[in-house]
């Protein structure tokens, strides 16, 4: 039977956390903290982008805000006039790099367009989310592409009531359990876990209890699923 597969983007198709790990360490670098370890810096930030993310969202600019803010809070020397500018260029040159598409995702998505209803369903600032996809090459794969602020159980309720999506025969699939997986499945529908070793630690959580959750140790795996 045909199934509406809703798709995250990042860690999900193509490779996202690491360019921004990448920068957390230059930011800890310049930092340079006397007593405090990296830890505890990511400690501080992440208190700051909790907070800022329900204002700003997500994505590098933010980002770099966040970072900025961090490092007014912690800094242990006279602040240059130059320090933001310099934080504010290590998170730019998050979008620099190379989109690295995740090992067997185009023969996947090929493989299930053929069957299914795909709808690529991501989260984060719209300009950045759409240079992503478009860099992709990607997006022939999928009926539609949503870019939304944030994923919570409304949105996929949205989802489904503007796009007429049947919610027994909806799945959403992604590496994120904070974004992914809760609120699909407290949403109504089914939510496949595809984990990435470099998933943002602020999207991890427990799995809420839900008899449509699968797991598969890789994106190829959906093709023995669906």
């Amino acid at each position: 039977m045909r199934q509406h597969l809703l798709i995250d983007a990042d860690d999900t198709l193509w490779e996202n956390n690491i360019y921004f790990e990448r920068a957390f360490h230059q930011f800890c670098e310049f930092l340079d903290h006397s007593t405090l370890t990296r830890e505890q810096v990511r400690a501080a930030l992440d208190e700051i982008e909790l907070v800022n993310a329900e204002i700003h969202g997500y994505g590098a600019a933010n980002f770099g805000r966040n970072m900025i803010q961090c490092y007014q809070h912690l800094v242990e020397r006279d602040i240059s006039p130059a320090d933001a500018g310099y934080i504010a260029e290590i998170a730019r040159r998050i979008n620099d790099h190379p989109l690295e598409i995740i090992a067997g995702v185009p023969d996947t998505l090929d493989y299930l367009a053929g069957r299914h209803d795909l709808i690529l369903l991501t989260k984060g600032d719209p300009h950045e989310q759409q240079r992503k996809i478009d860099l992709s090459g990607l997006a022939r794969f999928f009926r539609t592409t949503l870019i939304v602020r944030e994923k919570d159980p409304p949105t996929y309720r949205k989802v489904v009531e503007d796009h007429t999506l049947a919610e027994h025969r909806s799945w959403m699939i992604g590496n994120s359990p904070k974004s992914d997986i809760n609120p699909a499945l407290k949403a109504g529908l089914g939510a496949v876990y595809v984990p990435h070793v470099n998933t943002w630690h602020l999207e991890r959580q427990e799995f809420v209890q839900g008899e449509r959750l699968r797991v598969v140790d890789r994106f190829a795996d959906l093709r023995a699923l669906f």
